[in-house]
């Protein structure tokens, strides 16, 4: 299947920088609502279903990246933290 548009194009490898990462992510998210609005502009609805389809996988992988990327904090042990019995 083509990408829907040249920024949401799947089969580019993914960077290995958590920068690079963003920004594809970022510009896959701004063309595929670009490509939203054209296509309800021209009201073809099984276009638009695919592009709602990609969005929904493009912020999959934004959130996905985003706890992936995220740095590592270590304030203790370790182990998890238990809940505070007194609340």
């Amino acid at each position: 299947m083509s990408p829907l548009t040249s920024g949401s194009d799947r089969s580019r490898p993914v960077p290995a920088s958590p920068a690079a990462r963003r920004d594809d992510i970022t510009t896959a998210l701004r063309s595929l609502r670009e490509e939203r609005r054209r296509l309800e502009r021209l009201g073809l609805e099984l276009p638009l279903a695919r592009c709602h389809h990609e969005t929904r996988y493009w912020t999959f992988l934004d959130a996905l990246f985003a706890v992936s990327d995220a740095p590592v904090q270590h304030g203790g042990t370790g182990d998890l933290p238990c809940p505070d019995a007194r609340a």
